[in-house]
């Protein structure tokens, strides 16, 4: 049996394990595994990633291989209300990105890779701004992934960080963990959108959307491109049920 990397009891969600713990537990974890030189990835789950690792073997593996799990979407405290179990808060990956660089401040080191030219620059300018990061690098996510991913690996693991936050879209979690040795960084996490939110280039929700755990739908709601989505979270709720009623 293997042996958990952090010391939070787990929710199981249609195979993933989920830890139960709260934004701030969280980020004093990452912020005390920064200090190991092993790296760790930390995945912040939501119904989509799920639903995709369903048909995506790869995507899976890199989900299991996860060494802290938080849980990012509402979906996922429902579907662990449908199992009976109860999780302390929702860990959105925006939330968690900004704890750690507030508790972290001047004290660690962080390389911000991913989303659009321009936009991880400009997360990295705000984030010492705000909180005094040291910024060990700094590299936009529209890389050539099969000729150029060398290249970015190897500067990423030369640039030392302590905290590797990667906004690189659907496959973040998969090229964190197959790159995972390469990169050497204590912790990873895969924030999504999270840069363009820090950095400005992207307003984050109403506060009443985030209280009531539909910022997702906002989202989505407004943007038509984001509307293949709704499938995704369709099929989540049907194979969150069909479990429930095959475990009953």
């Amino acid at each position: 049996m293997t042996t958990k990397a952090h010391p939070f009891d787990e929710v199981t969600v249609l195979g993933y394990q989920v830890a139960n713990c709260t934004l701030k537990e969280a980020s004093d974890w990452c912020l005390q595994t920064m200090q190991q030189p092993k790296p760790h990835l930390v995945v912040t789950t939501n119904p989509e990633i799920i639903v995709q690792a369903q048909s995506d073997a790869k995507l899976a593996a890199s989900l299991h291989a996860a060494d802290l799990t938080v849980p990012d979407g509402v979906g996922i405290i429902w579907a662990a209300k449908q199992y009976g179990h109860t999780l302390k808060e929702r860990v959105p990956g925006v939330d968690l990105m900004t704890q750690i660089l507030a508790s972290g401040g001047p004290n660690m080191r962080v390389f911000f890779l991913g989303s659009r030219p321009g936009v991880a620059a400009r997360a990295s300018e705000v984030a010492t701004e705000r909180f005094g990061t040291v910024v060990a690098g700094v590299q936009h996510g529209y890389f050539d992934r099969k000729t150029e991913s060398h290249t970015v690996i190897q500067m990423i693991h030369d640039a030392k960080p302590h905290l590797l936050l990667a906004a690189l879209g659907e496959g973040q979690e998969r090229f964190l963990h197959e790159n995972r040795a390469a990169l050497n960084v204590p912790v990873m996490i895969g924030v999504g959108g999270s840069l363009d939110v820090l950095s400005g280039t992207v307003k984050r929700t109403p506060a009443w959307t985030r209280q009531l755990g539909i910022e997702w739908l906002w989202r989505v709601g407004l943007d038509p491109k984001r509307w293949h989505r709704f499938p995704r979270l369709l099929e989540f709720m049907r194979l969150v049920l069909t479990r429930k009623r095959s475990d009953a």
